[in-house]
């Protein structure tokens, strides 16, 4: 299987799309089930048992929360 190249894309969304991601999700990780995202134009399978974490920054007056997903790709 080819060797894919890292990547580090931050993508913005209108908050009507980004609710509905979110929303499929959340329903995924309830249903115990995997997920499909598509982020800036790649598609993502997030398997069932994927770990998730949420980290908090903050650096100047500028605070962030990120929700996370980590997983290992077959």
């Amino acid at each position: 299987m080819p060797r894919r190249p890292s990547r580090d894309v931050e993508k913005a969304y209108p908050r009507k799309e980004f609710v509905a991601k979110l929303r499929r999700l959340a329903d995924a990780i309830e249903a115990e089930k995997s997920f499909t995202i598509q982020v800036a134009g790649e598609r993502l399978h997030i398997p069932a048992d994927a770990v998730f974490n949420i980290e908090h920054e903050r650096e100047g007056g500028v605070d962030e929360v990120e929700f996370q997903l980590r997983w290992k790709r077959d």
